[in-house]
């Protein structure tokens, strides 16, 4: 497996709980990185050789301002590109947009935002104008991602990472217990391939506050803090891996397959029969289908 980005998921807390989050993001979540464990993924990454681009995000990175500032300056400084995604939530004026940015110009090459219907109030509208102001004036690209209402069936479907503009509903993570009830639903049968993640070479993964470094939300390859990310890229067989490989062979419904698993008839996509698969495998596959965090399990 050749990786070119890391996406750093620096806290799983934030201060929304959108009904999309993949990793169910929230104020009640535990895990943030420390700067000594930055400071190790960083250099397990340029140890690598491959890794180019490193990402902060969450959960709502800026939570922890001080420390995504520092984390970025210390990738940057040893030759990375890096990039934030945030909410935005923190650009209620120009002069406080302007005051959270002005330390990353020069530093970051994208400031990608969050911004739909799912993601709070009216005041983030002019949130997002603020930035895209002070953003120009300080010449930091940026982009702003928007996911579509589940009505809406026609929105883009994606592969891997999100794009700018709007794209359609994943159903994993937190959309797969609130938001499905809403979604035009089709035979689980149908799903038979993965359409959003390129599992044999994503060229980009996430790393979350335990170490624990994810192909997909919820599905980990080893985790960096007790095996070095070198290793892990390795020793990788997409197919001979016990998730990744019947993914590969027949999609989710490789999984149903593969360990005999009842079903509902109908799915809202393939996310969402994979995401209920994974939780019948948990107790199976404990340190694969980890951490708790990214099943939406509290204080277990």
């Amino acid at each position: 497996m050749k990786l070119t980005g890391l996406h750093l998921l620096l806290t799983y807390q934030c201060n929304l709980e959108c009904d999309h989050c993949f990793v169910w993001g929230g104020q009640w979540q535990e895990g943030t990185m420390t700067l000594p464990q930055i400071r190790n993924i960083l250099q397990q990454a340029k140890a690598l050789g491959t890794v180019s681009t490193i990402y902060f995000e969450g959960g709502e990175p800026s939570l922890y301002y001080s420390t995504m500032l520092k984390g970025i300056q210390e990738a940057v400084s040893i030759g990375f590109n890096a990039g934030i995604v945030s909410n935005g939530y923190w650009a209620i004026s120009e002069e406080d947009a302007l005051a959270w940015l002005a330390p990353f110009r020069g530093l970051i090459n994208d400031l990608t935002i969050s911004s739909d219907i799912f993601h709070w109030f009216e005041q983030l509208g002019e949130n997002i104008k603020n930035i895209e102001k002070v953003a120009e004036e300080l010449d930091i690209p940026i982009g702003v991602i928007s996911i579509a209402q589940p009505e809406d069936v026609n929105a883009a479907a994606v592969v891997g990472t999100l794009p700018p503009g709007e794209s359609g509903i994943m159903y994993r993570g937190r959309a797969a217990v609130n938001l499905v009830d809403k979604a035009e639903k089709h035979p689980w049968e149908q799903s038979t391939e993965c359409p959003f993640e390129d599992l044999v070479e994503p060229g980009r993964v996430h790393v979350d506050p335990l170490g624990y470094l994810h192909v997909c939300q919820g599905i980990s390859l080893g985790n960096m803090f007790e095996t070095s990310l070198i290793e892990i890229c390795a020793e990788y067989d997409a197919e001979a891996h016990p998730l990744t490989g019947p993914l590969l062979k027949e999609g989710p419904v490789g999984l149903v397959k593969r360990y005999d698993l009842p079903h509902e008839e109908t799915y809202a996509d393939a996310c969402h029969l994979c995401y209920e698969m994974r939780l019948a495998l948990r107790d199976k596959f404990p340190d694969i289908l980890t951490p708790d965090q990214m099943y939406g399990v509290v204080g277990e």
